[in-house]
């Protein structure tokens, strides 16, 4: 599986659109749907974004709840109905919808922020300050991985 990887700061035209890097649309190249699909962070000022098949991989997580439970009704209600498909244009762009622009507090710049497999898009500022509290957290916590092994989990075969 192809992941997505570094920081690219892009610049945000007066209408929205915004380039997605080449890396990040070389990642989602060969897929259904030519572009993106993305929704605001429960947990950050930023815009979760992936390909459909990542989307794909969320439903069938959500599928693990019992169909009308409240965690099912609540996780679909968050995820799907914030999920925008978002088509790439003849240069690479999205236009990115007002509501995710005032989410990500997004003004003439955004950071494409790779986070494996799928990517955020921040503000440059507030993705810069977070960057540093996470790296300063992981080296107080002196947080390892090892390759193959998920968190409390058993070591993968290669």
């Amino acid at each position: 599986m192809a992941l997505f990887l570094s920081t690219t700061i892009n610049k945000v035209d007066r209408k929205g659109r915004v380039s997605v890097p080449a890396a990040f649309r070389a990642v989602l190249s060969g897929q259904a749907f030519h572009g993106i699909v993305a929704f605001p962070s429960f947990k950050h000022s930023a815009v979760q974004c992936g390909g459909m098949d990542w989307m794909e991989k969320l439903g069938a997580g959500v599928d693990a709840f019992d169909m009308f439970s409240d965690e099912h009704d609540t996780l679909t209600a968050a995820l799907f109905a914030n999920a925008q498909q978002l088509a790439f244009d003849g240069e690479g762009r999205i236009l990115l919808p007002e509501s995710l622009i005032a989410h990500a507090n997004l003004s003439n710049q955004a950071a494409f922020v790779g986070r494996g497999p799928l990517f955020e898009v921040w503000n440059p500022a507030t993705f810069e300050a977070y960057q540093a509290d996470a790296v300063r957290q992981a080296a107080e916590q002196g947080l390892t991985l090892r390759p193959g092994t998920p968190p409390g989990g058993e070591r993968g075969q290669p």
